[in-house]
């Protein structure tokens, strides 16, 4: 021990350099072996290698997706087909319903969501917190034997604690519930809402917490999704977390507008099995589908076909950006897109330009001011190259909005939680809709035209104007946007 001691006091420089040699080369082989993503891998290669030692701790931590593929794409796809309403027939009429552009995009959306569409739901829109909030809670409030209950964001505020306490007396009335909160979501507020939850007794855990053993949540792989399933017929999904920013009547005028959906009907089920399976993943807990879904009333019309679509890290990757590309390509007439968050990679940006080529109105709509001042920098320092293509670009001159809304000529709508941004479009866990439906089509038409009646066109002229300081500082920033 000595001798070692000895050799380590006068060497350690070396043996430092040897292992952190080592150790930066088996970080450099396992991303560029593992990395899908060219880009992705060049990155954390070139990171690793620029910096032997920092380097592999940020890929340990950051850059290694260590969902098991297999044994979660199994258990996903097992589950999955428990849930899949077998004694109804999907539906494929679309093109009487949408229009006949969208009939080949009703099969790529069969091949990518393995969720059937299906005729027989009600979704009504719900604008922001002051709509959906209320909506939500009566709903627990009116349960009688089951409630589940997901989000990225549960805020211990005047809005989670009406929520927890709707939970609370839900319990007491003997409801069965589960709540899942993503681990990062979990530490906006504080304290964290969950300690209130299991205190009242409520069964709730905390998604994709403990990497390695660490007492940390991951960095990335989080669970962006929103649902809220009440006794087998009713849910609640959109862009919405839970905080008091989403309503007019606690933020005031600096609340945060969204868009949320109240869903009757078959799909309904499909949230279900999302969250059956993130509960599974995470607790090792499975949710029969008889004890949960007992319950079909009839749904009051009008009825709609939709379907849910989900992405995530595992088989699912890239679910949501195969659909937006799916849909770019058939679009005829009108494209318009609300995104709080936009950061298309290339392939996507070129599925826009390539739509406003072939003489498509594109109309995005972005905020003016973002919540998160780097991505909005990053966000502005590509707009240039989607101008370049004839797309038009809004900037929103109300207060932020963080709807994730798009339509395709006016008879097909997807909205959810994916944003725009290589981060949810390939790391996230996302929960999207698509709807073939003209009426919700046309709400929420009108409601990004009436973003645009009232925002500032962003022109190529305009980006040249920013100062030459600022467009370097977002060229940077653009840089790491896959990490943003």
């Amino acid at each position: 021990m000595d001798a070692l001691t000895a050799f380590l006091a006068e060497y350690w420089p070396h043996v430092t350099a040897l292992a952190s040699l080592g150790i930066g080369a088996a970080a450099a082989i396992h991303a560029a072996m593992n990395k899908s993503d060219v880009r992705a891998a060049i990155a954390w290669v070139g990171v690793i290698l620029m910096s032997p030692l920092v380097g592999p701790v940020l890929y340990l931590v950051a850059g290694i997706n260590r969902i098991r593929h297999d044994q979660l794409s199994i258990q996903r796809s097992r589950s999955i087909k428990d849930y899949v309403n077998h004694a109804r027939r999907p539906f494929t009429d679309v093109a009487s319903r949408a229009g006949p552009q969208f009939a080949s995009l009703r099969v790529l959306c069969d091949r990518i969501s393995r969720f059937p569409l299906h005729d027989g739901n009600r979704i009504t829109l719900l604008d922001s917190g002051d709509e959906a909030y209320p909506a939500m809670i009566d709903a627990i409030d009116g349960a009688q034997h089951c409630i589940a209950l997901q989000t990225y964001i549960f805020d211990h505020d005047r809005i989670g604690l009406r929520f927890a306490e709707a939970l609370r007396a839900a319990h007491q009335r003997g409801v069965r519930i589960r709540v899942l909160i993503d681990a990062i979501g979990s530490k906006y507020s504080h304290p964290p809402i969950i300690r209130l939850l299991l205190r009242n007794g409520i069964r709730a855990e905390l998604f994709m917490t403990n990497p390695l053993g660490l007492r940390m949540p991951y960095a990335n792989l989080r669970s962006h999704r929103k649902i809220l399933f009440v006794d087998g017929h009713l849910g609640f999904t959109g862009g919405m977390n839970i905080r008091e920013g989403f309503m007019a009547s606690l933020a005031g005028s600096h609340a945060t507008h969204d868009t949320h959906f109240r869903i009757e009907g078959p799909v309904a089920t499909q949230l279900f099995a999302v969250f059956a399976n993130d509960w599974e993943f995470t607790t090792r807990e499975r949710l029969p589908i008889e004890e949960w879904c007992v319950t079909s009333p009839d749904v009051p019309a009008p009825h709609v076909p939709a379907r849910c679509v989900r992405s995530s890290p595992d088989r699912f990757i890239a679910a949501s950006h195969n659909v937006l590309l799916g849909a770019l390509a058939v679009a005829q007439r009108h494209v318009r897109i609300q995104s709080p968050y936009f950061l298309p990679d290339q392939i996507l940006m070129g599925a826009l330009n390539t739509a406003a080529r072939r003489g498509i109105q594109v109309d995005i709509v972005i905020p003016g001011r973002n919540n998160l001042r780097l991505v909005n920098y990053a966000m502005t320092a590509q707009l240039d190259q989607v101008l370049a293509g004839g797309c038009r670009i809004w900037r929103s001159r109300s207060t932020f909005n963080h709807s994730k809304l798009l339509t395709i000529d006016g008879g097909w709508s997807y909205v959810g939680s994916s944003n725009l941004d290589p981060r949810s479009l390939r790391l996230n866990f996302e929960l999207d809709m698509e709807v073939y439906d003209p009426q919700l089509a046309g709400q929420i038409e009108a409601r990004i035209d009436r973003e645009i009646a009232d925002a500032e066109a962003v022109t190529r002229e305009s980006l040249a104007a920013i100062p030459f300081i600022k467009r370097l500082r977002n060229r940077v920033i653009w840089l790491a946007s896959p990490y943003l």
